[in-house]
């Protein structure tokens, strides 16, 4: 399997590379940067994940619900800190960022949970998977990439407030992971679709107007 997870990474990383070398428009290759980036912290965080599990007896709910959430989330985190205080505090541009991170990290994910499973996935696993999980990974580093707008502005909250949008992306994961795996798996299915729409419509809440 870990040959596979290499291959894998290879294949999905080796192309965007290239596309990144050919993209002109600055914004646009930064958003596939860092795609890349959540695409290397997926295949980091991996073996960190196998580690937790053997730790803990191989109990999967336990560490998908209690321990990956804080792993993954803290790992994500860390280029958006950079880009918000190194980069651009621009709220749109964070948020773009931040997104494609999470988005980078889901596809390597899903990829890999569909080498684990792959006899027993269908075309509704590819919907839950996309609508389902990588967008709550898209979420969850979204969430710290528009909180970290605020917070770069206000630099008396920095430890709070990233602690607190850390927080935050973790218990959503975690919340999210513990609905999946309950009898209310469809609660969880459908959670991001609906924290999407009230983003999006936040967004365009101006046109919304009538």
């Amino acid at each position: 399997m870990d040959s596979m997870i290499n291959i894998l990474f290879i294949c999905i990383t080796v192309p965007m590379l290239f596309l990144l070398l050919i993209i002109r428009h600055r914004t646009s290759r930064t958003i596939v940067g860092y795609m890349m980036i959540g695409l290397m912290i997926c295949y980091g965080v991996s073996d960190l994940n196998g580690i937790l599990l053997s730790a803990f007896g191989y109990d999967y709910v336990y560490v998908t619900t209690a321990l990956t959430p804080i792993s993954e989330e803290i790992l994500k985190a860390l280029p958006v800190l950079f880009y918000a205080f190194h980069i651009s505090d621009n709220r749109e541009k964070l948020e773009a960022v931040a997104f494609a991170e999470g988005i980078g990290f889901a596809i390597l994910e899903n990829m890999v949970i569909l080498l684990q499973n792959i006899s027993g996935v269908s075309l509704w696993w590819a919907l839950v998977r996309g609508f389902g999980s990588a967008l709550m990974h898209g979420l969850c580093t979204g969430m710290v990439g528009l909180g970290m707008h605020y917070i770069h502005q206000k630099r008396k909250l920095f430890i709070s407030g990233t602690f607190a949008m850390l927080i935050t992306a973790i218990i959503y994961h975690s919340i999210y992971n513990t609905l999946v795996q309950s009898d209310l798996r469809y609660f969880g299915f459908i959670l991001p679709l609906i924290t999407f729409s009230a983003l999006m419509a936040y967004h365009f809440r101006d046109q919304l107007r009538f």
